[in-house]
């Protein structure tokens, strides 16, 4: 028995994209990709920024209870410190909460610690931003309690 096989021809001319079309489609993404990447890392460095003041915020309503509980700021070598545990050396606070005033000392929105100095009438908080290190512009801005909208 023979069999018989049905030829059918490959249309050369079938509809689809050729590859110059590909590549100007892939351009246009990539370029939109771009202008929304830049404005979406835009928008999470100004909230980085924002988290962290609302931080010092939080700290400074914190160390106002510490001081209308022990009549003092801790000093500068107390540090915040003195939130977790009671203070040792210089000052000591009679009323203090055998549990501290919280349990872990807040991190800027960048994972470096909060600078802090005082003269035990006044505070003043400080984040070195995103680089670490004083000054800085842009997102490297140092961010001070005093500057606090």
């Amino acid at each position: 028995m023979k069999r018989k096989f049905n030829k059918t021809f490959i249309n050369i001319h079938e509809s689809g994209f050729s590859l110059i079309e590909l590549m100007i489609v892939i351009a246009i993404m990539a370029l939109l990709a771009g202008f929304v990447g830049t404005n979406v890392i835009k928008k999470f460095d100004e909230a980085k920024v924002s988290s962290t003041k609302i931080q010092m915020k939080q700290l400074l309503v914190i160390l106002d209870d510490f001081r209308r509980v022990c009549g003092f700021y801790p000093s500068t070598e107390q540090g915040l410190d003195a939130l977790v545990k009671a203070p040792t050396g210089g000052r000591s606070c009679k009323n203090y909460d055998p549990e501290g005033f919280i349990k872990k000392l807040p991190q800027d929105a960048w994972n470096h610690d909060f600078i802090y100095t005082s003269d035990s009438n006044k505070v003043l908080l400080k984040s070195l931003g995103a680089d670490g290190k004083e000054g800085g512009t842009g997102i490297d801005k140092d961010i001070s309690s005093d500057d606090l909208d």
